[in-house]
Order: structure tokens, then sequence, then C-alpha cells
């Protein structure tokens, strides 16, 4: 029998889905599933694509099925589970195999399990596959992070599989261990706050103006032809226009307030955090999703205080311009926060990670994609070095049209009382990286008076503290 190409473990939906696409691409794939029965109902729900599949009901007859060296793709929950799978592999692989971890790991996890194999003979891929189950069956972006030897054996399986964006594969090999989980830890990042702040403009227009979901649903279609254009924002077109078979009414109306979150969206901030990056848009987005879950508590508290009724009051502008604008300029900090964070963990754990790359295979494929990432992926290759995107020509110019309307938009909001995280979040970052000379120093004042910390001068002199005394605090 001819040997497959690659294997697959895990016949959940993601993997299921991911080995239909492998076979519908002409690649031969042998999988394999804890439950033989899950296997057999597998096979036998692939149709036609049945022939390009090699059902194995154990271990040994799926690796005898994969031609050497084998990539096999590991697609189970992320954790313990992995490792206990990698455990269960080793004894049955040679010299070049390669496991390919294509769930949402944390990328310290997949440098872990680099390290452990590392003299075995053995090697590892940490993919980061974006696109759901609709993406991981008919073309998602994909991330990886390996040796290019072993990027080498499976990129012909991997860019056929791939969405494509005029007809150029989502899909690249991005640096060494965990580069690819890295980077598809950031993507989940800005997708946080991409979401909340779309989320947000729509708490706007229902709380703050009275709009119909439905009506909110129209605003989006038509942002949705402009410079906003994106798979979020065309599917919250589609959200708010959905009716409930139930009732008739809005399905959007009826589903409880409570957004739930897997944890890439909470590694990506503390991933910031450590490295001492300022992304306070997906920190935001992450708070405010865990604020969202206190449903109980958010109840009793608007019995104890009341709810804000102020009348959401525009100070100049156009209302649907300005939102428009306000939502752009909110994307961007998100978007260059997010790339900073990756710029800064290419150097700390010397990846080279490329950005103008990752902005090209997030074009189709994966949750944000969007026509930014056109202009993202020409703002890099153009200013490679540029410190923040937003400096760069192209989103500096941006910027300069859009932060007025962001501006209007979180002071109505604000003083109408409705919550606006994220986008507020975006425009005191955008304020706060212009300002020539902020408030830190009131700061090291403070930290030199009750710890003796020291400070640098403004007029270069070499005195580093202050008339206070050292351990005045004590005092």
């Amino acid at each position: 029998m001819q040997q497959a190409e690659i294997g697959l473990i895990g016949l959940g939906v993601m993997g299921s889905n991911l080995a239909l696409n492998i076979a519908e691409k002409g690649n031969r794939i042998a999988v394999f599933n804890r439950t033989t029965a899950r296997t057999d109902e597998f096979l036998g729900e692939a149709g036609d694509l049945a022939g390009q599949i090699v059902a194995c009901h154990t271990i040994e007859e799926f690796v005898a099925a994969i031609r050497p060296p084998r990539p096999i793709i590991i697609m189970i929950k992320a954790g313990d589970a992995v490792d206990q799978q990698i455990d269960a592999l080793m004894p049955h692989l040679s010299g070049g195999d390669i496991m390919i971890d294509a769930g949402n790991a944390n990328f310290r996890d997949t440098m872990s399990r680099f390290e452990r194999l590392s003299g075995t003979g053995l090697t590892f891929i940490g993919m980061g596959v974006s696109g759901g189950e609709e993406g991981a069956r008919h073309g998602p972006s994909i991330m990886v992070g390996g040796t290019p030897e072993s990027y080498a054996r499976v990129e012909t399986v991997l860019t056929s599989i791939a969405a494509k964006y005029e007809d150029d594969p989502c899909c690249a090999w991005l640096g060494p261990n965990g580069a690819g989980h890295f980077v598809k830890t950031i993507h989940n990042g800005i997708e946080y706050a991409d979401m909340q702040m779309i989320a947000e403009i729509y708490g706007i227009l229902r709380d703050g103006l009275g709009k119909s979901a439905t009506e909110i649903g129209s605003t989006f279609g038509g942002w949705n032809k402009g410079r906003l254009n994106s798979y979020l924002i065309e599917i919250t077109e589609k959200v708010l226009a959905a009716a409930d078979p139930a009732t008739g009414g809005s399905m959007v109306d009826l589903i409880l307030d409570k957004a739930g979150q897997k944890g890439t969206g909470k590694w990506s901030v503390i991933e910031a955090q450590q490295m001492g990056i300022p992304a306070t848009a997906i920190e935001a987005a992450v708070a405010a999703r865990s604020l969202s879950s206190m449903k109980s508590e958010r109840e009793a508290a608007e019995a104890l205080f009341g709810k804000e009724k102020l009348p959401f009051t525009l100070s100049g502008g156009n209302l649907e311009t300005d939102l428009e604008l306000a939502l752009f300029a909110a994307k961007i900090a998100a978007y260059a926060q997010g790339f900073a964070v990756m710029s800064a963990a290419s150097k700390e754990f010397g990846w080279s990670l490329p950005m103008p790359t990752i902005a090209k295979i997030w074009r189709a494929g994966c949750i944000i994609r969007s026509q930014f990432l056109d202009e993202i992926t020409r703002a890099f290759t153009a200013t490679p070095d540029a410190a923040n995107l937003i400096v760069t020509p192209a989103f500096s110019a941006m910027v300069k049209e859009s932060l007025p309307s962001l501006r209007r938009i979180v002071a109505a909001a604000v003083s109408a009382g409705l919550p606006v995280p994220a986008l507020a979040s975006a425009l005191t970052y955008f304020d706060a990286y212009r300002q020539s000379r902020g408030t830190a120093n009131l700061i090291q004042a403070q930290r030199d008076f009750f710890g003796a910390h020291g400070f640098d001068r403004t007029d270069g002199k070499d005195i580093h503290h202050g008339p206070w005394g050292s351990g005045a605090s004590a005092a």
C-alpha cells in the first residue's frame, strides 16, 4: 500500500476538518484516534476522500503507514495531553521524524518540548493554525516554528492546505522552536482587542443611540465596504441580522453577555508585560472578558448604584463617520501593540521574526484577516526597522486622520456612562506614546524618596538622588 505523506492524531472537530482538507488537496494521510470507533466513523464520513485516508487502529500501524521522515500532526487538547502523546509516540519513531503540535499551545511549552527532544534524533514543530473549524476544513492561516529542515519536509502539504490570498499561500516558516506558536498567541491577543472594540461600538449604538440589532448590523455592513473591511466586521453584520428561530426576535439580544476565553489572549498580555511592551488595548480586552463573566456581581452592582442614563452627545464631528474612524484608529493601536510585542520577542529569543511575512499570511484564513493587513505588509516592507507601526509614513497619516474621531467618541461615551475600555486604552496609548515629556519624573522622585532608587537628570549632572534623603518615608 502507498504510504501516507503525513499523519494526524486527534479526530475532534479541528483534527477531522484539517485531515479532510489535507486529503482533499491530494495528500495521502494516515489518521489515528484514541477511540477506534471515532476513527472508523471519520472514515465513513469522508465520502469520496476516503481513498486518500489510511485509518489506523494502533500506534504501530499508524507510524508504519507514513513515509519517513514521518511528519505527525498532533491535534489534541493543549497541555499535559500533548506530552502524553509524545511519550506514546517516541518508542515507535526513528531519526528525522517530526511531531507537529497544531493546537493552541503556550509557546513556552513548545520551547520546552524542543529542548526535551534535543539529541534524540527526533524533532518538533510548533504550528499555529488560525481560522477555526471553517479554516481548518477549507484553508487556515498557518504559522510554523521549527527547524528549516523540518519545515521543508512538510512545506508542500502545508502550503497546499493553507488559505490563499491572490494565489499566495497564507503559510510560512517564521523561526525556530516556539516562534510559530508565539505569533499565533499574539494573533489571538489582537483578535481579542478587535472583537472588544467592535463590541464597544455596538454598545454605543445600542445603549447610547437606541439602535436595534438590525439597524446596527446595517451600519457594520456599510463599514465593511470601506476601510474597515474585514472578516470580523463581516460576521458582525451577519450576527446582528440573524433572527432567533424560536422567537423570531434578534438572536444576539437573547445571548447572555458572558464572554468565554481559552487562555491565548491572557498569554499575550503576560508576555507583553514580561518584555515591558505596552499592549494596553489587548490588556483591556482580556480584562473586559473577565469582567463580563462576573454576571451576578454586575447585576448586584447595578441594583446598588443604578444605571447611568445620560445622553450620548457628540461634540462636533459627524456621528457615523466618527464611529467608523474611531474603530479604525483603535484597530491601528491594537495591531501596533501586537507587532511591537512580536518585535521584542524576536530580539529576546533570537527568532528574527519577519514582520511583513506575518502580515501577509494573516491576509486570508485567519480570524483577523482584513484589507488592513495589506497596508501593514507594505509599511513593514518599506520601513523594516520602524520602532512602531504607528510611526511608519502610511500609518502615521492614518492616525492623524482618525485620532480626533476616537477622542470625540471616547469622550462622549465616558460622559454618557458607557464602558469603552479598549477604545479608551487605545486613545491613551496614542496620547502617551507621542508625549515627549510625560509624568514619570514624579514617579522616579517618589521611588527615590521611599527606596533610594535614583534617577537621571534632564541637565545631565551626576546627581542621582533628591534632597529628601534615603529612607525618608520611614520618618
